[in-house]
């Protein structure tokens, strides 16, 4: 099991105290698109989805934020 898969899973677990490096490296997995122009935020996509998802890039990412998160990943594995 990769480690993507695991941050995903412990997500679904637990949507507090995540870094932006976690949704990184689970968007990554997943085939998203992440826009980041040196803000203060990340923006995922992905083609098979409409809309897009901004996360501001804090630290604890809040947990309102994984929650959406998992959702977006939840519909890309449609």
């Amino acid at each position: 099991m990769s480690t993507a898969i695991k941050l995903l899973a412990a997500m679904r677990l637990n949507p507090n105290d995540w870094t932006m490096a976690n949704l990184l490296t689970v968007a990554k997995r997943y085939g998203m698109e992440i826009r980041s122009t040196g803000g203060s935020h990340h923006v995922f996509s992905h083609p098979s989805v409409k809309g897009t998802l901004s996360v501001p890039a804090h630290r604890p990412v809040k947990a309102i934020y994984i929650r959406r998160f998992v959702a977006l990943i939840d519909q890309i594995q449609e």
